[in-house]
């Protein structure tokens, strides 16, 4: 039965770069985490390099024989995500006929993002990968490498695959690190619906009263807070300002990886002007996440920052609940990541002004997504 959406965790290395290699991929339904196809193999000797790529192969080949429409795929290697994203240039000849070959399987897809992971979220696929290359170093078996790929998903991920039913729910067993999630209060530009990107556009009075309403709010969810992050743009940095002072006046940092997404020439125009004058890139960019505005970012470029911040809080506050200040565009995305949900949600999710998301990130990988766009405490705004 064909699935419209799937992700693909993949993995791949050697005993020894170069020496005895394999990889493993797994493709999941997006909604559930269930366990649609996996795919592992020992391929002799070669580098990490060439196994990571073969990982990659077979998960979208594994996907497409699903009949999948949408693919995010998931890999610990930041070299093949980056290169596969057209950010790095690939110069191992070696790996040009694979990036050809995964780049050919890409095309067969309606949408496919790539998006980096730390190795602690990618469990599964390297424990298919380490089997595959056990077996290939010892030139076992077929049936000593089935068994060494089980007792491998066992140590890896805690589950037996024998008796783990096909549904998946996440069981956290510690304690999350809560992102409290802002957008920044009203500016002139979000009044006028103008595209408000990298320009530095202070917050209205309104929005310094959104401000003072959201950080009473925030003060009421989490009795304890252990940061206040925000992106560098002074609407931002306001707006986190006021939220520090109601909740024990933590010192608001700063981090450039939250700024909102570069519009390039339309920074300042609204969207009707933007459909006049630059209606085929407008066109382009609301179809491909890979496309930028002209002299602009790429939402997956934005993506992929919001992504190493959200690593980086999760590394270093355990735990705790760290109020994150940023962007319309962060926002989003780091929402559709959570939700493991299409481009799509993009254009479907409103964010107002001085709304609050509530995300929950477990230290297992686990995500939860506790609330969307809370603006409760803006109605006698």
């Amino acid at each position: 039965m064909a699935v419209r959406a799937v992700v693909i965790e993949a993995d791949g290395g050697s005993r020894g770069n170069p020496g005895p290699a394999g990889y493993g991929a797994v493709v999941r339904d997006p909604e559930t985490g269930e366990v649609l196809a996996e795919r592992s193999e020992s391929i002799g000797t070669a580098t990490n390099n060439v196994a990571e790529y073969r990982g990659l192969i077979a998960g979208l080949e594994a996907a497409a024989e699903l009949g999948a429409a949408e693919v995010e795929a998931r890999m610990d290697s930041k070299l093949v995500v980056e290169q596969m994203c057209g950010r790095w240039q690939i110069k191992h000849p070696g790996l040009r006929p694979l990036a050809a070959q995964a780049a050919g399987l890409v095309g067969r897809f309606t949408a496919v993002r790539f998006t980096w992971i730390p190795r602690e979220r990618n469990r599964h696929a390297d424990a298919l990968a380490n089997a595959a290359m056990d077996a290939a170093a010892s030139g076992a078996a077929p049936e000593a490498k089935a068994e060494a790929r089980e007792a491998a998903l066992v140590r890896a991920t805690g589950t037996d695959p024998a008796t783990t039913p096909a549904s998946w729910e996440p069981r956290p067993t510690e304690e999350a690190t809560r992102l409290i999630l802002v957008r920044h209060g009203e500016t002139e530009r979000t009044v006028r619906k103008h595209y408000s990107g990298r320009g530095d556009v202070p917050l209205t009075e309104r929005g310094r009263a959104q401000a003072r309403a959201t950080a009473a709010r925030v003060a009421a969810l989490a009795p304890s807070v252990a940061a206040v992050v925000s992106s560098p743009l002074s609407r931002c940095t306001a707006t986190a300002e006021a939220i520090a002072a109601r909740v024990g006046n933590p010192p608001v940092r700063t981090d450039d990886d939250l700024i909102e997404c570069d519009f390039g020439v339309w920074e300042g125009h609204t969207f009707a002007e933007v459909r006049e004058r630059w209606a085929a890139e407008l066109d382009a960019w609301l179809a491909s996440t890979r496309v930028a505005p002209p002299q602009g970012e790429s939402f997956v470029a934005v993506a992929e920052r919001t992504g190493r911040a959200v690593d980086r809080l999760r590394s270093a506050y355990p735990g705790e609940t760290v109020v994150v200040v940023s962007h319309v565009s962060p926002i989003k995305l780091v929402l559709r990541d959570a939700l493991a949900a299409g481009d799509a949600f993009l254009h479907r999710l409103y964010l107002d002004t001085a709304g609050i998301s509530v995300l929950d990130l477990y230290p297992d990988g686990g995500v939860a997504v506790r609330s969307v766009n809370d603006t409760s405490h803006l109605t006698d705004i």
